[in-house]
């Protein structure tokens, strides 16, 4: 035995692991024996082979194996072994990488064990050496196996959560192509198309230059093109030659050539056994279909189509519906003298339901107009054919000339009478446009809104009784009128809640953004209309229906030799005092007579308390320029009390009863006429401003 030999510990000299060499090459695996101390390590001739060494090209160090390990990996193994040998560990294992003669990364793993003295130093690493590229290969393809199926897996859950919530052909569509929804389908591109007839129609394109196959919108479904073929067959085609397939289809060959893309799956889109479209979907950068990722195509499709079954029959339930609801509703709005009228309906965004709201505009005796909005309760075709009815009863009510709440008290028993649960909410008014006149009532409804001349808006206090139904049921048919007056110029504004109630607030914040919208819109009530439509409906996302009437009456500015101006002074402003003696000077001025202002302001500010305050209501204030015979300003004070006022002679200590007495001694006349309802206390003041007589 050599010396080196003898001088081994002894149970170095039996570790059974070492085993002989030619065992682990039968194995195909090497060995080697590493001296730490000499600094020499050993291969054996299986190891030199996985090293891809030659016996004269390797020196028997650690380092001469830097000829085939890269930098990197034989730095972590450094790193690996250090770590092990100041631990303490008795084993270690790496992965690292071989680079043969003939140029190919060889995957390789080793495995060593420490040996040590009897003091624990280590003197030896004794260990095996192996191939590990089939190994690793391996492992790699059933990573992305793996992979792959997650992922497809991703895209079907994906792809199927989006498409739960399209309710109509167009959510499919903006499902199919919106932001990210290639991302989410894994492809590139898209073409979506449904059978009409015999026709193949592309309703959804997607994807970079697929836009110039819009030219193709239209297709005979004939078989003489791709998509049309899987329709008519039933059978998914997978392309990895678009050219190839451009020479297949000429009538294709043309858009082919110009898309930027090198595959394509086309799959029939199958539903209870029917063909109802096709989809394509393209890809960049492949050459082939995997088994796996044909039955992903496949499936998508499959999702699709029964996306599409379900928006097909929704549209087409909710065309049934919403056509029924249409017919229930007025085809024309009858014309009328002094002032114009717009309405606008809009149906609900969501659901196939519709509701029972409705608008009518009904031609009264005496050049009146009635005017009502209204709400059945709940939304289906129920709900429609129900206000269908009521709306034709209360019309016909309001057309033999009953008085509002005779027309209410009727169609709650109308309503009442079918044989039917319901209840309806609903706002009436007739109104007189020649005087301005209005009587409202309210059956559970929301009140109307009012725009005065000056832009400011109100809800006036109409009182109300219960829903149309349910007060016949509970015996209550009352429903007081509450009478307005609609000045020249000013707009009425009825609707449904639709337009003011939004999901999660009060009723409250609906109504003041409608009260600021019809400030800031336009005068015209059609432009208006749009208008409210457009800032509230759009805005609220509705799922709720929304009738909506716009009713204004004709400014009367005069001539321009003899303007006019009208205000209305509701009872329960304190502000429209003040707003009114405001519009009356500035008119003043506008019209070259400011010299009058202070006097007309005065005497317009007595007559109008005597109105508040001795009057069951507001009033309506006119200036107007009188030219003829001589240049004059009439102040008019309009209210709806029968009894006239009297000039009183109060004593010195008396507070009030001097109104008149100062009109009196302002005006160069005033008078009292009779005005239908009410009366009209008028002043009259000379242009020159200077006070002639009492009359």
């Amino acid at each position: 035995m050599a010396a080196a030999e003898r001088d081994r510990p002894e149970q170095d000299r039996k570790t059974p692991e070492t085993g002989p060499g030619e065992r682990l090459a039968l194995n195909g695996m090497g060995s080697f024996e590493w001296d730490l101390k000499a600094g020499s390590l050993a291969l054996d001739e299986a190891g030199m082979s996985v090293f891809d060494l030659e016996p004269e090209g390797f020196d028997g160090t650690p380092e001469g194996l830097g000829l085939r390990i890269t930098p990197e990996d034989g730095a972590r193994l450094a790193e690996t072994v250090r770590g092990v040998l100041e631990g303490g560990a008795e084993s270690y294992g790496a992965y690292f990488t071989v680079k043969r003669r003939d140029g190919r990364d060889q995957w390789t793993h080793t495995q060593g064990r420490v040996l040590r003295d009897g003091d624990g130093q280590p003197r030896r690493i004794v260990g095996i050496v192996r191939d590990a590229t089939a190994e690793l290969a391996q492992a790699t393809m059933l990573r992305k196996l793996e992979t792959a199926r997650a992922q497809q897996t991703t895209i079907v859950q994906r792809t199927t959560e989006a498409l739960s919530r399209a309710v109509t052909v167009d959510d499919v569509t903006a499902t199919l192509t919106g932001a990210g929804a290639l991302e989410r389908l894994g492809a590139d591109g898209l073409a979506l198309g449904l059978v009409e007839g015999g026709t193949m129609k592309i309703i959804a394109l997607s994807g970079e230059t697929l836009e110039i196959l819009s030219e193709r919108r239209f297709t005979r479904l004939d078989g003489s093109l791709p998509l049309s073929q899987a329709v008519l067959s039933r059978q998914a085609r997978f392309v990895t030659s678009l050219t190839a397939l451009g020479e297949e289809f000429p009538l294709l060959r043309d858009y082919l050539s110009r898309i930027r893309f090198d595959a394509a799956a086309y799959l029939p889109l199958i539903a209870q056994a029917q063909a109802i479209g096709g989809l394509v979907l393209f890809y960049r950068r492949r050459s082939e279909f995997s088994p796996e990722e044909r039955n992903l195509c496949l499936g998508l499709a499959g999702i699709v189509a029964q996306s599409l079954q379900r928006a097909l029959l929704f549209d087409q339930e909710r065309e049934f519906a919403t056509g029924l609801q249409a017919a229930m509703l007025p085809r024309r709005i009858p014309e009328i003298t002094g002032g114009e009228i717009a309405v606008r309906y809009h149906s609900a965004w969501s659901g196939r339901e519709v509701g029972g709201d409705w608008y009518d505009v009904i031609a009264l005796p005496r050049d009146r107009v009635g005017i009502v909005v209204g709400d059945v309760q709940g939304h289906d075709t129920h709900a429609a054919a129900i206000m269908g009815q009521l709306r034709i009863a209360l019309r016909a009510y309001a057309g033999e000339g009953h008085p509002p709440s005779t027309v209410l008290a009727r169609a709650s028993r109308f309503l009442a009478e079918l044989d039917t649960e319901r209840f309806a909410t609903c706002m009436y008014a007739q109104v007189d446009l020649e005087t301005g006149g209005v009587r409202a009532v309210r059956a559970g409804h929301l009140g109307p809104l009012i725009r005065h001349t000056d832009g400011r808006t109100g809800w006036p206090n109409v009182r109300g009784g219960l829903p149309l139904g349910l007060a016949s049921v509970f015996e209550q048919e009352e429903f007081p009128e509450t009478r307005l007056d609609l000045v020249p110029g000013e707009t009425l504004v009825l609707c449904t809640d639709g337009l003011v109630e939004e999901p999660g607030t009060a009723i409250t914040q609906g109504m003041d953004a409608l009260a600021h919208a019809v400030r800031s819109g336009p005068q015209e009530a059609g432009a208006l209309a749009d208008h409210l439509s457009d800032r509230l409906w759009e805005r609220w996302g509705s799922g709720d229906d929304v009738a909506l009437l716009v009713l204004r009456r004709a400014p009367d500015p005069g001539t321009h030799r003899a303007p006019r101006i009208h205000q209305y002074i509701h009872q329960a402003d304190p502000e429209g005092l003040s707003e009114a003696r405001y519009a009356l000077r500035q008119a003043l001025r506008d019209w070259g007579m400011p010299d009058l202002a202070d006097d007309v302001e005065l005497a317009a500010g007595e007559l109008l308390v005597n109105a508040l305050l001795h009057t069951d209501g507001g009033a309506v204030l006119t200036m107007e320029v009188l030219p003829e015979p001589v240049r004059r300003i009439r102040l008019w004070v309009k209210d709806r009390s029968s009894v006239w006022p009297r000039r009183r002679t109060p004593g010195e200590a008396a507070t009030t009863g001097r109104g008149l007495l100062l009109v009196d001694a302002l005006a160069t006349h005033w008078g009292v006429e009779s005005r239908g309802e009410g009366k009209a206390v008028w002043c009259e003041f000379d242009a020159a401003g200077s006070p002639r007589s009492a009359g």
